[in-house]
């Protein structure tokens, strides 16, 4: 086996192994705050998943820009990972031992958060630095995030009928795994020599340089934002509406993550082929609608049917997306870039997780399903537009991509 496809599968085992270790907790999240002390109402909940978010959105750009200063990403990935691992022992532990009150339990989550998205940006990076074709190795990413998400869906609903904090120590032991995993990975990335490399201030200017890249943070602003909308608002959705427990729900969460996993490479391979304005543009364009159809499906059969074509959507524009992140950064920023991506990816799920949640707490599911679809449709009618003019063989020429 090449040292790349080496490399290549054991970042996506990597990344695979962070989002499992995240979507275990999110089929019975009500659950869990009630087990660290907290209401098991709808806000304890958003709360409980925004604190990570948003430690996402303070962090990833820190941990990009220093990746890009030192020259090097696979040490730090080793760190972030370590880092969550002790983050979610302490969330399974301190609250009970130290009487920990629902503020103090928000601290430990986001500074959970805060380790963990070093290793999953930075991992997502250092597959940027393989050769290969961007689509391929964005799509190694995707079938990752993909499969990580899909199997933590149902994995974390059977966790949790044995005992809420059960997915806490799993997760903990998962980031362990992707530290060992990180650490014969070899660094690919530019060296700390490098003119551009060792200006971090030049890697946070990133995105003001090359404005074009604003285009895939907005559409993977859009999934994301689905996806954050999905595990709080869909998960008690399903439960309250149609009477589903913890596991059954994480079967509902599957069905949008199954496909979005399964289907994730051979769309990153396409997109290689025919390029990556097709798939970014029809999926960016469909999404909205496709979620308005889960929250006024009749039954849970319809639901489920929902959730599947949901995940098709998704998978249809994320590896895409990615991999324009990649044609449109120079080599000497692409922990930066990747970074930006991931921080408007974090704000979309932090958005889908506020949004979604005030909407239903305020004015019910219906409500909240028809504000999130429309959002994501009037994003992406905002955006296309733009995109469609822009010529990418000439961005990339530009920008060294």
């Amino acid at each position: 086996m090449s040292s790349v496809r080496r490399d290549r599968i054991l970042l996506a085992t990597v990344v695979f192994a962070v989002m499992l270790a995240q979507v275990l907790l999110y089929p019975g999240v009500p659950d869990l705050v009630d087990a660290v002390g907290a209401s098991t109402s709808l806000d304890a909940s958003m709360w409980f998943l925004a604190a990570e978010f948003a430690a996402f959105v303070a962090f990833a750009g820190a941990w990009g820009a220093l990746s890009d200063g030192l020259g090097r990403r696979i040490p730090l990935v080793v760190a972030g990972a370590l880092g969550g691992a002790v983050g979610y022992l302490a969330l399974a532990l301190l609250p009970a031992a130290l009487s920990l009150s629902f503020l103090g339990v928000l601290a430990l989550r986001a500074l959970q958060g805060a380790t963990t998205i070093g290793a999953f940006s930075l991992s997502m990076t250092t597959l940027m630095d393989l050769e290969g074709g961007h689509g391929k190795n964005m799509g190694a990413a995707g079938i990752a995030i993909g499969l990580g998400t899909a199997v933590g869906a149902p994995l974390g609903g059977q966790l949790y009928a044995v005992s809420p904090l059960l997915p806490l120590y799993a997760a903990s032991g998962l980031l362990v795994c992707a530290a060992v995993l990180a650490l014969p990975i070899s660094d690919r990335a530019p060296g700390e020599g490098s003119e551009e490399r060792g200006r971090v201030a030049r890697a946070l200017a990133t995105l003001t340089e090359r404005p074009v890249l604003g285009l895939p943070y907005v559409f993977g602003f859009v999934d994301r934002f689905t996806a954050g909308f999905f595990a709080l608002v869909g998960t008690v959705y399903f439960r309250e509406a149609f009477g589903l427990d913890a596991a059954a729900t994480g079967v509902m969460l599957g069905l949008f993550f199954a496909p979005f996993a399964l289907l994730q490479y051979p769309f990153g391979v396409l997109s290689d082929r025919i390029g990556r304005k097709g798939p970014i543009v029809v999926g960016s364009a469909l999404y909205g609608l496709a979620v308005v159809g889960v929250g006024v499906s009749p039954t849970v059969a319809v639901a489920g049917a929902g959730m599947v074509v949901v995940g098709v959507i998704g998978a249809l524009m994320s590896p895409a997306t990615m991999a324009l992140v990649t044609d449109l950064s120079a080599d000497s920023a692409r922990g930066t870039a990747m970074a930006g991506f991931n921080v408007f990816g974090s704000l979309g799920f932090l958005a889908g997780i506020l949004v979604g949640g005030t909407v239903a707490d305020e004015f019910g599911f219906l409500a909240a399903f028809l504000v999130a679809g429309a959002l994501e449709t009037a994003i992406a009618l905002a955006s296309i537009p733009a995109f469609l003019r822009i010529d990418l063989d000439a961005e990339r020429s530009a920008f060294g991509g």
